[in-house]
């Protein structure tokens, strides 16, 4: 059978003429920001996806159909409308069948992306090994999608509440590239640096290009994954977060805090040690890594156009 999809006008036009688009994830809107903040801040992504020159598609499952390219009617909708689920890429199935709204995770959106043509997505911060794993196995379902979907994710890293050192060794070990932009350290979501230097650097956006390019060319199936800082003015110190982080787990283990509900908890935590300091550089992460991901995508675009004119 084939998976519906539904592209608003001006992402089936940029994907059919091969032009730059950027797809973007919808759970930040039902999962993050309260409204209309949520709203307000999908807008911005957009925009800053538009500023460094590509087409935004954020990506939804709405009435059994993924929708690649929300009309602001519909990421209006999405963020008054309470209860939507999370679906990551294993849910997706099961949410299409059920014929309900779906707000789209790292996982489910690069499987989207895939099947609509679209070669980059933009989050703020990917998830990751958490601490703990080798007695708990709990792995992000984001890094297994990299080893399967051929799509450049660019972030911002992940978060520092996960074991970031076992993170980039589970990266290396599915053969996932990982590029640092014009950054020498692997980032840590709002923090500038996780203090874990990048397996690889490049500063020029057509070398990105063609490095993404070629990667695929020789074969791989998997992912590609570029990470950008935070911009130094909207980051928090490394030191504070990970003071904030210590004081949470320890919390969390004597409340007997297990499972998917540690990282809500933890998120939490930081945010209050940080007097809400830390939702607005979430906020802030977004829209640089969207509007960088804007411009790596067009000069990837630019490269695939020249390719195919040779």
């Amino acid at each position: 059978m084939q998976i519906p999809l539904v592209f608003s006008d001006e992402v089936a036009d940029a994907v059919h003429d091969g032009r730059p688009v950027v797809a973007l994830e919808s759970n930040v809107i039902t999962h993050g920001l309260p409204y209309p903040e949520n709203a307000a801040t999908a807008r911005k992504v957009e925009g800053a996806v538009r500023a460094g020159g590509s087409v935004p598609a954020t990506i939804a499952i709405d009435a059994g159909r993924i929708v690649v390219g929300m009309t602001d009617a519909d990421i209006e909708r999405f963020a008054a409308t309470p209860g939507i689920p999370k679906v990551s890429s294993r849910d997706m199935g099961l949410v299409l069948a059920g014929g309900g709204m779906g707000a789209l995770t790292v996982a489910s959106s690069v499987v989207a992306a895939e099947l609509a043509g679209i070669p980059f997505f933009s989050s703020a911060g990917i998830g990751g090994v958490h601490r703990g794993a080798q007695a708990s196995m709990d792995i992000s379902s984001d890094l297994i999608q990299f080893t399967r979907s051929k799509v450049a994710v660019v972030c911002a890293g992940a978060k520092k509440i996960l074991d970031l050192g076992l993170t980039l060794e589970y990266l290396e070990t599915q053969c996932v590239p990982v590029v640092s932009y014009r950054s020498d350290d692997f980032p840590a979501f709002y923090c500038l640096s996780s203090d874990l230097r990048s397996p690889q650097r490049l500063d020029d956006d057509d070398v990105i290009a063609r490095a993404v390019e070629h990667h695929w060319a020789l074969g791989h199936q998997g992912g590609f994954l570029i990470t950008t800082p935070v911009k130094p003015e909207e980051a928090i110190g490394s030191e504070e977060v990970d003071a904030a982080i210590a004081e949470a787990v320890a919390a969390a283990e004597r409340d007997g805090v297990r499972g998917q509900a540690i990282t809500k908890y933890l998120m939490r935590a930081v945010d209050a040690a940080t007097q809400g300091r830390s939702a607005r550089a979430n906020m802030a992460v977004l829209i640089s890594t969207a509007e960088v991901g804007g411009r790596l995508a067009a000069a990837h675009a630019h490269y695939r156009a020249e390719v195919a004119g040779a």
